[in-house]
């Protein structure tokens, strides 16, 4: 079993022995994948937390009535705060201690979990989102740095990277079909409360097994940056989303500009800051700052995908959401499968033939699925989607890695905060500019006479607006509208399947001879 668990086995089975190990005991700590363990729960969650709600939006908005800038608020306000606070808790993290904040965050997730799913109006439901975004800015950057801290051989910790991010990967397909089962049979509030015995367990088990780690030297905690950095991601990522919904408006410029202004200002604070609260000669590294552009490019490309293929996969092709969570599946295998290996696999060959590969992959089943149309059968869908994930997760493990490997333990959580906000701001702006293609060819196409506006909003509502036409003006509506979102889908596959390409192709360069190390 030792052998096993040492070389890629599954590692949460049980504790490794030390027999053979070549490194010293202090450096190959006892229960470390216990430990590991503990940490993928608050990912998992994290992971399931962020698909979870697109399932429910129907049920909350039948519940609460919330307005339709209101229900934007509801589903953008938990990724705009933990954008805007992951820098922050990351550093934080690495000043007072990642267990502690970890475990507080974890406390504070549950806590807010309830918050979330008992709330009363839409008020409260935008205020319960955000302070589940604080929460969840904690998580993320601490297990990732808690795993750099724990695993010192690079080859373990590259196994337990790879853990990492297919957990990450799991949860993704996990929140949609678990969603799915949930709101079958309870209220929509029950996707919120399985948050609670998994966090439970967390801070239970982690309170014993998860060791503490934090900057020896951290200097103070510069309230300004915090400021600065809270604002200029917020302000930023609510541009590019507001733009996306409703077009440029002054509004959104305004607090795009705010937003890289305020940015600009971090960016110049830290580096006047004798102990910065994100050290920006980070980003001198080629490797590091290859590693981070990679990771941004590589979610904005696929954000059509990722967003608009369950409404693909439920307004076009009729599927209940439990069986567009389940077809949604094969990237998640693919991920997993790819994640447990991709540490090797850089080793075996190179970090910028996997990542530039994986990449590569991604682009190339992304320009398969632009000949996608409303009768295309699973086959096509299911082998893209595998293909997908499998190359997203060699790339994401692999830079995660690097990024990991190219900073000091004691900076680790920053270093992690930043991979994490690079997939954040990926994914807005993945959203805006791909999800502007899918909706503005959709807005226009042909209805028939006595259309709701609404039918041209999206394709959920032109379903919902069919409900209440004459059959064969419904069928004649649905029909256009669902051709219209499929030929919005294609092009926004398209433009990924390019971004991917070109970020395979950068990545041959940026990250050349960057290596993984390969002892301790």
């Amino acid at each position: 079993m030792t052998s096993t668990l040492q070389h890629g086995g599954a590692p949460c089975s049980r504790e490794a022995g030390s027999s053979g190990e070549r490194t010293p005991q202090a450096e190959k700590r006892q229960g470390r994948w216990l430990a590991l363990c503990v940490l993928v729960l608050a990912v998992l969650l994290v992971a399931v937390d962020a698909t979870v709600l697109g399932l429910a939006t129907p049920f909350i908005s039948e519940d609460l009535r919330p307005s339709g800038t209101q229900l934007l608020w509801i589903g953008d306000v938990y990724s705009f705060v933990i954008a805007g606070l992951l820098v922050s808790m990351g550093s934080l993290g690495d000043r007072v201690g990642r267990k502690r904040l970890l475990l507080g965050g974890a406390t504070a997730f549950g806590a807010t979990s309830v918050l979330n799913a008992y709330a009363q109006s839409p008020e409260t439901m935008i205020l319960a989102r955000a302070l589940l975004g604080a929460a969840g800015a904690t998580l993320m950057p601490a297990t990732l740095a808690l795993i750099r801290n724990i695993f010192h051989d690079p080859r373990e910790r590259s196994l337990a990277v790879g853990v990492w991010g297919a957990t990450a990967s799991a949860g993704t397909a996990v929140g949609p079909i678990l969603g799915g089962l949930l709101l079958e049979h309870f209220w929509w509030g029950s996707v919120f409360l399985i948050n609670l015995p998994v966090m439970a367990v967390l801070v239970l088990v982690g309170i014993r097994t998860l060791p503490e780690s934090r900057d020896p030297h951290p200097g103070p905690w510069d309230l300004p940056s915090v400021i600065l950095s809270l604002v200029g991601m917020i302000g930023v990522v609510y541009a590019v989303k507001e733009a996306a919904a409703h077009g440029f408006s002054w509004p959104a410029m305004g607090a795009g500009l705010l937003g890289a202004a305020a940015l600009h200002g971090f960016v110049r604070r830290q580096l006047t800051l004798p102990v910065p609260l994100l050290d920006m000669r980070l980003f001198r590294r080629r490797g590091f700052s290859g590693a981070v552009l990679a990771d941004l490019l590589t979610v904005l490309g696929m954000s059509g995908l990722v967003f608009f293929l369950s409404q693909y996969l439920q307004l076009v092709q009729g599927m209940r959401p439990f069986e567009a969570g389940l077809a949604e599946l094969p990237a998640a295998v693919g991920a997993v499968a790819a994640g447990l290996v991709a540490g090797a696999a850089a080793r075996r060959f190179s970090v910028r033939a996997v990542v530039s590969g994986g990449l590569a992959a991604v682009g190339l089943a992304l320009a398969a699925l632009t000949v996608l149309d409303r009768t295309t059968g699973y086959s096509l869908i299911g082998i893209a989607l595998l293909v997908v994930g499998v190359g997203a997760g060699l790339s994401f493990t692999v830079t995660a890695d690097v990024i990991l490997a190219g900073v000091p333990k004691d900076r680790a959580g920053a270093a992690s905060a930043v991979s994490e906000t690079a997939y954040e701001l990926g994914a807005a702006l993945g959203i805006a500019l791909l999800g502007s293609i899918v909706t503005g060819t959709y807005r226009n196409f042909p209805a028939p006479a006595g259309t709701p506006a609404q039918a041209h909003a999206s394709l959920g509502g032109a379903v919902e607006a069919a409900a209440n036409l004459p059959p064969a003006t419904a069928q004649a509506l649905l029909t256009s509208a669902r051709e219209a979102f499929v030929e919005g889908l294609r092009w926004a596959t398209g433009a990924g399947a390019v971004i991917l390409l070109a970020t395979a192709v950068a990545a041959w360069f940026l990250l050349r001879g960057q290596r993984l190390e390969s002892t301790s």
